[in-house]
């Protein structure tokens, strides 16, 4: 049984012309796609433990450029 739910934008994305990314869980997964290409454009699929680390990285500042 899939447990999709809709794809939702960060509530911080304000009117940002569009460049955006939205997520969704889809059957226990985690996925990843641009708002800009809604439909047709790739998705990212994520294990939960994947997206864990990912967002861990983020809080420790791991992928910031400077």
């Amino acid at each position: 049984m899939s447990t999709d739910t809709p794809w939702f934008k960060s509530t911080r994305s304000g009117s940002n012309g569009g460049q955006c990314v939205e997520v969704r869980r889809h059957d226990g997964a985690i996925q990843v796609r641009d708002s800009k290409a809604e439909g047709t454009g790739p998705v990212l699929t994520f294990s939960r433990d994947e997206w864990e680390a990912f967002i861990e990285g983020a809080r420790r500042g791991e992928f910031d450029l400077s």
